[in-house]
């Protein structure tokens, strides 16, 4: 889905918005990798989107919150978190940039306030309203409440299919520099999930699209997995699935990518054995 005019300053327009966006712009941490550095700076983030690639939810949010911005909505980043399984405490440990846009009320939510998040990999595809309830989107089954972690913020239940458990936000703003740390964790830490697990994921209307190392795998209210072992296959549903051609890497660079891609899939597979 790309967009060919400004959209309105509307419910409708920041749908059209976070539609768009979780349907061309991969989540991915490709450069992680490669062991390239990029920054979380908004400006950048959104530069690199224009570019032809994607990010994590510093990168996507950020980026985002930019373009909400220009175009006028009353947008606000939150310091959240993500729990990606059982046994982590729920709460805001800074490893999830969170968005709201206020000001849009609609029947079902006379307060206008939405939650915006284009950087939850296999999360949203539409805005959800700051309202309790239980919200189906496509196959997957959401839920918002207040957040029992974070007074006054709210909690993010993902669907018992998702690649994690659910998501806590302050309800104060806060500024980017509030992530450095994390970023520098997330994308260096061999402890860190990004560093372990080379990950694409792209959300539509009717499911989500996840590449975890070689495995490719389709989720709607079914799941469908394919194992790409070879590089041309690799590549080429980069291209296809997630519109990532990695025009800006060299012969060599696409190269060591994919060795060290091909290598963590065989230690995956021998521990599995």
């Amino acid at each position: 889905m790309g967009l060919n005019a400004r959209p309105p300053v509307d419910l409708g327009g920041l749908f059209t918005l976070q539609r768009a966006h979780v349907e061309r712009v991969p989540y991915e941490n490709l450069d992680i990798w490669r062991g390239r550095r990029v920054t979380i700076d908004p400006a950048e983030s959104a530069a690199r989107i224009t570019r032809g690639r994607g990010g994590y939810c510093y990168h996507l949010n950020g980026g985002l919150s930019l373009l909400l911005k220009e175009l006028g909505f009353a947008v606000t980043r939150h310091f959240g978190g993500v729990q990606p399984s059982h046994g982590i405490a729920p709460g805001a440990s800074g490893n999830h940039l969170v968005l709201t846009v206020a000001g849009l009320p609609s029947e079902h939510n006379p307060g206008g306030e939405w939650l915006v998040d284009a950087g939850l990999g296999d999360g949203l595809h539409d805005p959800l309203p700051l309202v309790e309830g239980v919200y189906e989107q496509g196959p997957f089954r959401y839920g918002m409440r207040p957040s029992t972690a974070e007074p006054g913020g709210w909690r993010f239940d993902h669907d018992p299919r998702g690649s994690f458990l659910g998501m806590d936000y302050r309800p104060v703003a806060t500024e980017m520099s509030a992530f450095q740390a994390k970023h520098e964790y997330l994308s260096t830490s061999p402890e860190s999930g990004f560093v372990k697990l080379a990950t694409v994921q792209r959300r539509d209307a009717g499911g989500v699209d996840s590449m975890r190392g070689l495995v490719l795998q389709r989720t709607t209210r079914t799941i469908s997995m394919t194992t790409l072992d070879r590089p041309a296959d690799y590549f080429s549903a980069l291209a296809d699935v997630y519109g990532l051609t990695l025009d800006d890497l060299t012969h060599d660079e696409r190269t060591s990518l994919w060795n060290r891609l091909y290598a963590a899939h065989e230690e995956w597979l021998s521990a599995a054995t």
